[in-house]
Parts: structure tokens; sequence; C-alpha cells
């Protein structure tokens, strides 16, 4: 991989490690990484950021190097566990310090492709943080893949060593990897 190999970023999952969404998120950037793309997961405790205050500039160093990860993306995925019918408040607060990417070259998320990943233990809960997740892309000005992941983790999904056990939600996975990285390319 080159310095010009599409750099693809994807941040979310839980504190806990090897979370399912964290195993998705995971399995989108080993198939980006076959298609070429060098990649950065910022999961877990990289995550664990004070709440986004727009009006104080002070930043831990985590939150710099979210916000500039972000900035260096030619591509993202986010992933969220679904809380209670939406995203968590651990991916929601890491999403907000996109707006220090307000006055950036490209501004929050724009001209980037975004595929969403949401998990949770059933479908209504699953498909409402999709919906969540892609409406929240596009008010940072980036584009949804024309694929997001609802994924029911009532179902067995996951491996203990995290690789995908179910063959359609492998092939969405992938999917979204070859949408992003396409929409990358072109930028």
């Amino acid at each position: 991989m080159s310095e010009n190999s599409p750099y693809i970023v994807a941040v979310g999952g839980t504190l806990r490690a090897g979370s399912s969404t964290e195993k998705a998120m995971r399995h989108v950037l080993a198939a980006a990484e076959r298609a070429g793309a060098r990649t950065m997961l910022l999961s877990g405790p990289a995550l664990q950021l004070p709440m986004y205050q727009p009006e104080n500039p002070e930043r831990t160093d985590a939150a710099r190097e979210l916000v500039a990860q972000l900035a260096l993306a030619d591509g993202i995925i986010i992933g969220s566990p679904g809380y209670h019918g939406s995203i968590s408040g651990l991916v929601k607060n890491a999403l907000d310090y996109a707006e220090d990417l307000r006055a950036d070259r490209r501004p929050y998320f724009s001209g980037r492709a975004v595929g969403c990943i949401a998990t949770a233990g059933g479908w209504p809960g699953a498909v409402n943080t999709l919906s969540a997740l892609r409406d929240i892309v596009h008010a940072l000005r980036g584009w949804p893949t024309p694929l997001g992941a609802a994924i029911n983790t009532s179902e067995k999904v996951f491996d203990a060593a995290g690789l995908c056990t179910e063959p359609k939600v492998a092939q969405m996975l992938d999917l979204i990897a070859a949408e992003v990285m396409a929409f990358a390319k072109m930028g």
C-alpha cells in the first residue's frame, strides 16, 4: 500500500473490547485493506472522551487524534450499538467532535462516503439505530453509502475470534467496504 491508497477510518463500538459492533467494523476494514486501503479503527477506550463542549477549545490527546484521523480520512465507517432504539452516547459524543472540522478544508465529512453499521439485540433497535446514523451522516455533509448494515445480534453473527459466521451479513459488510472504497477512489 502506498500513501496514495485510500485511507478509511472506522469510529464506533463500545468500551468493551470485541463488541459485535467492533467485530463488524473490523470486518469492513479488513475487506477495505484487501481492496488496497490503509485503515484505522478508533473504538473502545479511544472513544472514552470528555463530553463535547463546542465553547471549550481544550481537547484531550484522544479527542485531537479522533479529529485528526477524521480530517485525513478518504472514507469513514461508523458503527454503533443500538441503545434504547438509537445510537449509543459514546458514539454520539465521538461524532459531536466532528464539529471541530467545521473550518477544515473539507468541512465535517464533506465529499466522503460513510458506511453505517448498527448492531442491536433485535431488528427494531438495529434498524432505528441505522436510520439515526444515516441522519447524522447527512447532517455532517457526508454521503451515506447506498447500503448500510442493520445487524441483529440476538442471532449468532460472529464467533469468539471475531469472524462473521453469517454469510449474508459478511456479504453485506463486504459490500459496504466496496462502496466506501469506490467513492474514496473517485475523490
